[in-house]
């Protein structure tokens, strides 16, 4: 038996690499390109893309092997409106589609597939919004991830297993994205900006939780359902900014602003492709916006470690440590948990 993880080069997908192995799993990383990390040095690579049905039908696989899918097109940076079916549907609907119907013909039926909290679209129940919330996507990447969702749950009326996952803003070594701005405000003791008041609350979650959780779901036999991902006991933005700043000792400030002028701009520079957000963040970006993760509790007896504060402070340590984008693109090779991965792997 071996574990197939499709876009395992990605952020999420190195991680899940990197636990399989350090506890002597088989691993197979199907992407469409190879970088110089060190899972390389213990798991087996093939260049594909998911889009292409042909090349996913040449990935070997055996009945008992558990495959991931965690290929997806990122969100950032934005993609001007007219191309966004074209940049996430091949990717999150037809990449999957090919991944199940090659899995069938190979009696494959383990699947462990990455969605995102964006399926539910604005909140209409008050927090935490639980798994059967309405799905309502704002945009196409939602749009992509709701109809990639519907086609694994009628794959499993033919037979398959499929662990479905959404989460939160994944946070992790090597990834700041829009932090990278946030950051340098605080840095230069600028003012920091909230969209609306900030008492509400923006959840996150780790990038080991995420992992640790995909390889749980493949040890249970991939348990039918969906799950969300986030951190518990998230403080509001306004106390989450406050505390990062007295982290930093920085002289910043938070400033709130009025949500709907800045969404106003937002969405006037995103119908250009250039704004800093994406539709599907900021128009919840003033929502008090947590996902309940209780029904984790049921199916895997616990719920996700990592805290926002946690997160956000690594992230910032981090950013402050390589401010050089080539110095961040190797954090994952020179994550600590590397070192104890190899020892761990020496012994197996």
């Amino acid at each position: 038996m071996k574990h197939v993880i499709f876009g395992g080069d990605g952020f999420v997908g190195r991680y899940i690499a990197r636990d399989l192995l350090a506890r002597g799993e088989q691993v197979l990383i199907c992407d469409r390109s190879r970088s110089d990390l060190p899972i390389y040095r213990f798991a087996d690579f093939l260049e594909i893309d998911v889009r292409d049905a042909a090349a996913v039908g040449r990935v070997p696989l055996a009945a008992d092997d558990i495959v991931h899918n965690m290929a997806a097109r990122l969100l950032m940076p934005p993609v001007k409106k007219a191309a966004r079916y074209a940049a996430y549907f091949p990717v999150h609907v037809d990449g999957p589609r090919n991944i199940l119907a090659h899995m069938e013909r190979s009696g494959a039926n383990h699947l462990v597939q990455f969605s995102t909290d964006m399926v539910y679209g604005p909140s209409v129940t008050p927090p935490p919004i639980r798994t059967d919330h309405p799905r309502n996507p704002i945009d196409a990447y939602g749009q992509s991830k709701k109809e990639c969702e519907d086609l694994c749950r009628a794959w499993r009326n033919r037979g398959m297993r499929i662990s479905l996952f959404r989460p939160r803003m994944v946070m992790g070594p090597g990834r700041l994205g829009l932090l990278r701005n946030l950051f340098r405000l605080i840095e230069r003791g600028l003012p920091v900006p909230t969209i609306g008041a900030g008492t509400n609350r923006y959840q996150f979650v780790s990038v080991f939780d995420c992992a640790s959780f995909a390889v749980q779901a493949g040890d249970l036999g991939c348990p039918n359902g969906e799950w969300n991902l986030g951190s518990v006991g998230a403080p509001s933005v306004r106390e989450l900014l406050q505390g990062l700043i007295k982290h930093a000792g920085s002289r910043s400030i938070v400033v709130p602003t009025p949500a709907f002028a800045v969404k106003g701009v937002l969405a006037a520079l995103g119908y250009f492709g250039v704004s800093l957000m994406t539709r599907e963040q900021y128009a919840i970006a003033n929502e008090d916006y947590v996902v309940d993760v209780e029904d984790l509790r049921t199916s895997f007896g616990r719920v996700p470690e990592g805290t926002d504060e946690q997160m956000l402070t690594a992230a910032f340590d981090e950013y402050r440590r390589n401010r050089d984008p080539q110095k961040l693109a190797n954090v994952f090779k020179a994550d600590s948990a590397w070192a104890d991965f190899t020892a761990r792997r020496a012994r197996v």
